[in-house]
């Protein structure tokens, strides 16, 4: 799949071949809603199929492929007939036919159909079945399956349609330096306009330029990225969030979409509270413990940990991302609005702590206390403490008191001591036996979230702990020069190639990169910085889900993953945060004020945004090579603190 040209603009998606062909193989053709609605779309000119030049990406929803023709009429060894092909995620594609013949010409023009209408599924998994017969339909093809139909139309009309060959055929003539174009307009009984065009967009364009020129294409790529991402609640077609990624997660993800909201918060809160609301309605009701959780999947978690509930993770990250977004401007009628939700989701936290102050995992993992949960917990109830205080609403001091109790007790009972200055545990037994594994989900430890004022949160972990998980990260069994490692390379069971096993996972590091500048230690947070920004250009800055965890060499390049999502929200959400990071920006809307932070050994050199919001008005802001940050454009009501 790494190979793949995919566009997205979901509902819409087109997976296509680098040239340009769509054979039917794998995953290629064009889908809406999760069906294949085309599988072959092949192109004839003269009898003869194009020799591929050239297949690339445009945008996030867009490729475009080159070929050229040749012809029993050439007269040398120049190809006089050139074909571009533009093929655009909604369902549509332009083929044009340029002559550079000094004669007219006359050549057949044929294009071979076909499809399944399979589930993407289905299709991935090897199960997609044979094509369907199709039909002679208006100007162009038409296939039909119980519940499913999907129709090609051409323009302009093929001269000849053949059902049984699912052929569209013209006879084009092509004058001196002249030109022909075929449209394909691909559609089904649902049509749906991608949020990326809606005229009011919940994420804006933002630019970034400076010293570095890599940083202008890595955030305009994960801005477009996360935009095709977007998908709109079925039965509230107002609110937006973000799919996993592309090709495999395309479902409601609440974990992965509410992080990528959290992310792009620099650029908009209209992104956070549409998510909100949308994770919100599928909140758990009724009686008992699972009032206030918020459900989803089980995740692996690595060979040393059984897989944890992604729900768990949902429920504690969303009153974290309603109190951040708040700090950036959301406004306060919206923040009403999802306070209840969030007050559930509080509750449920204190009511589900166990006798000895930690948070459990629920599943295959009931009697286990994982410390990246544990992170989780303790960052909701922070922040969850101050939203309520601030608001007069009840159990702030409760949420105060919890988080205080599993900060001692974390920093006593998770940290292993060893020789090499110890490590916090990855996770800890219910008879309080450890497990070492050291992962990247120690970088969730390192993220305390932001509180008024421009204050971070306390973390689990103290100062001298702290340091010491920086110096880990810092070297070579957890950095790979590309980036963190899901697993330490030292590890029993690593494997670079491993989901959680030693992958690099382009949030988790971009989290780590966060924490360890926001603690003070710019330079193991640089140096993940730039493993990232090189693994960014060498993915032409459309970062995948995951990468392997090979260590980096002289001549080496990032080696993609097979099952990776690329694009994937929280990898594309982590340009924006990867660059707000360097001119650490803390508002508190509510206060009217606004802190720099920021990294002061600029790893990256000058830096330029522009195009945020904080406090709903436009921001830009300036990091200099010295590390000196200013505030270049902001709302008249925000005063410079911090």
């Amino acid at each position: 799949m790494h190979a793949a040209l995919i566009s997205v603009a979901l509902p819409g998606l087109v997976v296509s071949a680098e040239h340009g062909q769509l054979t039917g193989h794998g995953l290629e053709g064009f889908y809406r809603h999760g069906r294949r609605l085309l599988a072959r779309c092949q192109l004839k000119v003269a009898g003869r199929e194009p020799i591929a030049l050239q297949g690339r990406s445009i945008s996030a929803d867009r490729a475009r492929f080159f070929a050229v023709v040749r012809t029993p009429a050439d007269t040398g060894p120049d190809p006089e007939i050139a074909i571009e092909r533009l093929r655009q995620a909604e369902g549509s594609e332009r083929i044009t036919l340029r002559s550079s013949s000094p004669r007219p010409l006359r050549l057949p023009v044929e294009i071979e159909l076909g499809t399944d209408l399979a589930d993407l599924g289905a299709v991935a998994a090897g199960r997609a079945g044979p094509e369907l017969p199709g039909s002679v339909h208006d100007s162009g093809m038409r296939w039909t399956t119980p519940g499913a139909h999907a129709v090609v139309s051409a323009h302009p009309p093929p001269a000849d349609a053949l059902a049984s060959a699912g052929v569209l055929r013209w006879d084009v003539e092509l004058p001196p330096g002249g030109t022909y174009t075929i449209e394909l307009t691909i559609r089904t009984d649902r049509p749906a306009r991608p949020p990326g065009q809606a005229a009011s967009h919940p994420l804006p364009q933002a630019e970034a330029e400076g010293d570095d020129p890599r940083v202008g294409p890595l955030l305009q790529s994960g801005l477009d990225d996360l935009r095709a991402l977007l998908v709109r609640d079925p039965a509230h077609p107002v609110d937006v969030y973000a799919a996993a990624g592309v090709p495999w997660r395309t479902g409601p993800a609440p974990a992965e979409a509410l992080w990528a909201a959290r992310m792009a918060l620099p650029l908009s809160t209209r992104l956070a509270a549409a998510t909100l609301r949308t994770v919100a309605r599928t909140q758990l009701a009724g009686r008992g413990g699972e009032l206030g959780r918020i459900p989803g999947p089980l995740r692996d978690a690595g060979p040393h940990l059984p897989p944890s509930c992604t729900g768990v993770e949902a429920t504690l990250a969303f009153p974290v991302v309603l109190a951040e977004a708040r700090r950036w401007g959301l406004a306060e009628s919206e923040v009403a609005e999802l306070l209840p939700a969030a007050e559930r989701c509080l509750s449920w936290l204190r009511g589900c702590v166990g006798d000895d102050g930690y948070l459990g995992e629920p599943g295959p993992a009931a009697g286990l206390a994982r410390a990246e949960t544990q992170a989780h917990a303790h960052r909701a109830a922070v922040l969850g403490a101050e939203l309520l205080r601030e608001y007069g609403r009840p159990g702030a001091e409760e949420c105060a008191a919890l988080a205080a109790g599993l900060r001692e007790r974390f920093r006593e009972e998770f940290w292993i001591e060893d020789l090499a200055g110890g490590r916090p545990a990855a996770a800890r037994t219910a008879d309080g036996r450890h497990l070492p594994a050291l992962g990247a989900g120690a970088a969730h430890l390192l993220d305390t979230g932001l509180l008024g004022a421009g204050r971070l949160a306390p973390g689990l972990l103290d100062k001298v702990q702290t340091e010491q998980l920086a110096r880990l990260f810092g070297g070579p069994a957890m950095d790979s020069g590309w980036g963190l490692r899901g697993l330490g390379a030292k590890e029993p069971g690593y494997n670079p190639f491993g989901h959680r096993a030693g992958a690099v996972r382009v949030y988790d590091t971009t989290v780590a990169v966060t924490g360890l500048a926001a603690a003070g230690y710019e330079k193991e947070a640089s140096g993940l910085l730039r493993g990232l920004l090189d693994a960014a250009e060498a993915f032409g800055y459309r970062l995948p889900e995951m990468y392997a965890g090979e260590q980096r060499t002289a001549d080496g390049a990032p080696l993609p993953h097979p099952a990776a999502c690329r694009p994937a929200a929280v990898a594309a959400a982590s340009a924006v945060q990867l660059l707000t990071t360097l001119a650490g920006i803390r508002p508190d809307a509510p206060a009217g004020t606004v802190a720099l932070c920021p990294v002061r050994s600029a790893p990256l050199g000058a830096v330029r945004l522009s195009g945020l919001s904080v406090a709903g008005e436009p921001f830009a802001v300036r990091v200099s090579r010295l590390g000196v940050g200013m505030v270049e454009q902001a709302a008249g009501r925000l005063q410079l603190g911090g």
